[in-house]
């Protein structure tokens, strides 16, 4: 960050991820939306005969959020909307932890990869707010160059497959605890035996 304002290729590479991921995170929701409602749902924060409308809000933010983050006119209003939504999705996912409910869907990966509540996910969620957050603030007078556009998507495809990979691992987490215990408990038994 200068003196003026965000680099603008480190302010439109924010835009771009964020934007790519809205784009997916809205995609699997429609695909199958009766889903997204259930995992609505099993956070028990708002009545069920407002589920439906307010899957179909969250569902419309997204794209907004996605579309507006590459208008020039409304990428700071789109940022910010993306930071309210990752303040909502981490306050839902905080106040079942603090429930004790750990063990329902967060509705992040769509059905095929069932994503139980953590405080993994708390954290990924803040820093992608503080992200949106970032992505809001004003960018530097600079000309862009060729290297920028590469820059660019680099980045935002390194985001993505970091993205996707700590995805898998807070997906596969539960399923790996129990083998991390056994391991352990196995190599005590071959140690001391």
């Amino acid at each position: 960050m200068t003196a003026s304002g965000i680099d603008p290729t480190v302010g439109l590479t924010l835009r771009a991820a964020l934007s790519v991921l809205f784009v997916w995170s809205a995609s699997h929701k429609l695909r199958d939306v009766e889903a997204f409602r259930t995992a609505l749902a099993g956070y028990q924060l708002v009545p069920d005969r407002w589920l439906g409308a307010t899957a179909g809000v969250f569902i419309a933010a997204e794209l907004c959020v996605a579309v507006g983050l590459w208008r020039p006119g409304y990428a700071g209003l789109a940022s910010c909307t993306a930071a309210g939504l990752f303040a909502i999705y981490t306050g839902a996912i905080g106040i079942n932890l603090l429930r004790g409910r750990r063990d329902i869907d967060c509705g992040c990966a769509g059905t095929a990869h069932p994503h139980p509540l953590s405080a993994a996910l708390v954290a990924r969620n803040a820093i992608l707010g503080a992200a949106a957050l970032a992505s809001a603030l004003p960018a530097a007078s600079r000309a862009p160059t060729w290297v920028d556009d590469i820059t660019v998507f680099a980045s935002v495809t390194t985001l993505a497959l970091l993205y996707t990979a700590v995805d898998g691992l807070l997906i596969n987490a539960p399923r790996i605890s129990p083998l991390a215990r056994v391991a352990r408990h196995q190599q005590r038994v071959t140690t001391h035996a």
